[in-house]
This record gives structure tokens, C-alpha cells and sequence, in this order.
């Protein structure tokens, strides 16, 4: 399998993908925590169906520590008792963030006050941010048919 069209052949799109990537490590260096980082990205990219993100962000979350246990559980969060209040908050805003288009208004308040509970505003601005990040890369991904499978930790970071 081979991806339908290669971003950084064309001259605009190369110019935009290397602005979101660019993003995506700006993010790196914030205070949200590592680990809700990865689960964040994989979460949303579970509910987009990305495989080349969620290639990407498992892999990278085992090289950096994760447990099989936990990115196996990401999915059914609600169900595992193996997260944090915190990445739970957290997956929680990811999933209302990412599903906009299902629930009328957005995300809640109820979801935004769990969230705040738990982050600071900079790491709150953090977690929105990555939020829309990880959703643009699972979106060009998808439309382009990004194949997966053969992501080695560390080859873009």
C-alpha cells in the first residue's frame, strides 16, 4: 500500500505540513505531561481511524516507557482503571474535541471544568492545542491514505 500523494512533493502543502509539524514539537517542550501527550494523540487517532499516526504514537509511547497494558486500554479509558484522573480528564476533552461534528455545542463545560481540575491554563491551552494538532495529522493522513506499520521510534524526533 502506498499513500494516494506525498505532502512534501508539492511545494504548498510540504510549506503547511512542515507548520503543523513544526506545532506538534513546539507541544513537545510544553508541561502537559509526556505520557497524556501519547495517550492523547492516540486516542483521537483511534476515533479518526489514522493508522499511520497510531503506528506512530504507540510505538513511541512503548520506547518512551508506556505499558502494553495501558496503550491497549486507551480505547475503553472509561472501563480501565489504569489511568489517571488527570489522563482521564484529559482523553475526555480529546474525545469531545475530536468528535465535534457528533455533539451539538461542542464540548461541554461539564468536560472543560474536569479538565481544568486537573491542568493548569498553560497546560490546559497545551492540551487544546494538540487536541486540533494530532486531529489536522490524522485528517491529511486519512484523506491521503498514509500507510502504516513501519514507523521506527525516534525517526522524527
Amino acid at each position: 500500500m502506498s499513500a494516494r500523494v506525498n505532502m512534501f512533493d508539492s511545494p504548498i502543502a510540504g510549506k503547511v505540513w512542515k507548520h503543523i509539524i513544526s506545532a506538534g514539537r513546539a507541544l513537545a517542550d510544553s508541561s502537559l505531561p509526556a505520557a497524556t501527550q501519547e495517550l492523547v494523540k492516540i486516542r483521537a487517532s483511534q476515533i479518526n481511524g489514522c493508522g499511520g499516526c497510531l503506528d506512530m504514537h504507540t510505538k513511541e509511547a512503548a520506547a518512551a516507557g508506556e505499558t502494553s497494558v495501558r496503550l491497549n486500554l486507551v480505547a475503553a479509558w472509561r472501563d480501565a482503571t489504569v489511568f489517571t484522573e488527570a489522563e482521564r480528564a484529559a482523553l475526555e476533552l480529546t474525545e469531545q474535541g475530536t468528535r465535534l461534528a457528533d455533539a451539538a455545542g461542542g464540548v461541554t463545560d461539564e468536560a472543560w471544568a474536569y479538565a481544568a481540575k486537573h491542568y493548569d491554563e498553560e497546560q490546559l491551552a497545551a492540551l487544546v492545542s494538540l487536541i486540533a494538532v494530532i486531529n489536522a495529522f490524522n485528517r491529511g493522513n486519512v484523506i491521503t491514505q498514509q500507510p502504516a506499520g513501519d514507523y521506527e521510534p525516534g525517526r522524527l524526533g
